[in-house]
């Protein structure tokens, strides 16, 4: 009998079952790998593996071994159903009339390739995951948690990182992995993310159910009670996390846009993508806004040099006042639905891209005419993200953050089991 092909997650995913004597539920833990080659994010598991973080991600899914068994689902079981709830525009792979036919009784899914955006159809098995749980300061318990993934043949592997074997969809559909987790150990369906910063080995932290979140240089302050929040926007027919972005402020001065510029397609929260980007009638006077306010401000004059891709603007560094929030460049802040605001400083504005050489991190997007509202106005991507707690809580339907203060890091996560 041929063996069904287990993803088993080593150190990082589950949750603890507590008996029914025990009220108190902990919280599952993810050590999260920035790659330095692709930017991307992952996750380790068993065999030396790892799974591509995509927070816009519907479905787990991975490479399957080739005497694998699909699970015992009919292809119009409820189950198979939520596995192609979504669909990539221009998958023509899922088409309905494929989901069924004579020759394939059990149920397909067609995971997809964020970075591609190539899809494929694969038989969707039940898999096992091997995790520790958390107290929010270390490792404590391993478990295994039982879910549902789907299988993908190699070839839906281009561009992600080496050594990648699928990817985990954290977006907010049913068979993502958060709700995975919180469904099968009663936990809340919500995680908190920090992102690592730079391109070093030691990992960020992810935590599904929730906090506390301790940092081994702040060990008595949890930053999961310091989030602000604000609304999480529900997309018919998207399962990723939007937000609604009101104004955006360079240097504590609103930018004008055109009418119905912000609201004309929304923001969405991107791991797929390195940097955040901006459709053309929003990117355009943002950089406008921030090139002018660069040049009033105090201190040395900032000089522009040749641009790297995809970058539009650059500077000489040894004409950028350097503090402890990064280069002394003016404030980029985003005030989100509900009123709270959400700074870049230089840290999250700025990226080093070769020696001598710093760009602004905003990227316009190509392809995509300002006011179209099949794009969003904003993609916010991966790095302003990094060393900042971000919480998706898709039970009361909002989006946390708090940013680290300069002498912590996402990376300072003690992953040491407690004595």
């Amino acid at each position: 009998m041929a063996r069904l092909h287990l993803l088993v997650l080593a150190v990082s995913l589950a949750a603890l079952a507590w008996p029914a004597s025990c009220k108190r539920v902990r919280s599952v833990l993810a050590p999260v790998t920035k790659d330095p080659a692709t930017r991307l994010y992952t996750m380790p598991f068993h065999y030396g593996a790892n799974l591509v973080v995509d927070i816009a991600g519907p479905l787990v899914w991975s490479t399957c071994a080739p005497d694998h068994l699909p699970a015992a689902f009919p292809c119009k079981s409820a189950t198979c159903r939520l596995a192609n709830k979504y669909h990539v525009p221009g998958c023509t792979e899922s088409a309905a009339d494929k989901l069924c036919d004579s020759s394939h009784k059990v149920c397909r899914a067609f995971p997809y390739n964020p970075v591609t955006g190539a899809c494929a159809a694969g038989d969707l098995i039940h898999t096992r995951f091997v995790a520790n749980t958390t107290d929010g300061k270390n490792p404590a318990s391993q478990v295994n948690v039982r879910g549902d993934a789907a299988c993908a043949p190699s070839k839906l592997l281009e561009s992600l990182p080496q050594g990648a074997s699928g990817v985990a969809g954290l977006a907010g559909s049913d068979l993502a992995l958060p709700a995975q987790v919180a469904s099968a150990q009663k936990v809340p369906n919500k995680f908190l993310l920090c992102l690592p910063r730079g391109l070093s080995s030691d990992p960020g932290v992810a935590v599904f159910g929730g906090g506390p979140l301790h940092f081994m240089a702040q060990p008595g302050r949890d930053y999961g009670k310091e989030l602000a929040y604000t609304p999480l926007v529900a997309k018919k027919g998207n399962p990723a996390h939007f937000i609604s972005i009101k104004s955006i402020a360079v240097d504590n001065a609103r930018v004008p846009f055109p009418a119905g510029a912000l609201t004309t397609g929304g923001a969405v929260l991107c791991t797929r993508v390195s940097f955040t980007m901006l459709r053309s009638d929003v990117f355009l006077p943002v950089l406008d806004a921030f090139t002018k306010a660069l040049a009033k401000q105090g201190g040395p004059v900032a000089k522009a040099v040749k641009p790297y891709a995809p970058f539009q603007q650059c500077y000489d560094t040894r004409t950028l006042a350097i503090t402890r929030n990064g280069y002394l460049v003016p404030d980029v802040t985003l005030t989100l639905g509900g009123g709270k605001k959400w700074t870049w400083d230089g840290l999250s504005s700025m990226v080093d891209m070769a020696p001598g050489t710093a760009c602004l991190a905003l990227v316009q997007m190509e392809g995509v005419k300002g006011g179209d509202n099949s794009a969003p106005a904003v993609l916010i991507g991966g790095f302003q993200m990094e060393n900042t707690v971000v919480e998706f809580d898709m039970k009361k339907k909002r989006f946390g953050f708090a940013r680290l203060p300069s002498f912590t890091q996402c990376s300072h996560f003690n992953f040491t089991r407690a004595g």
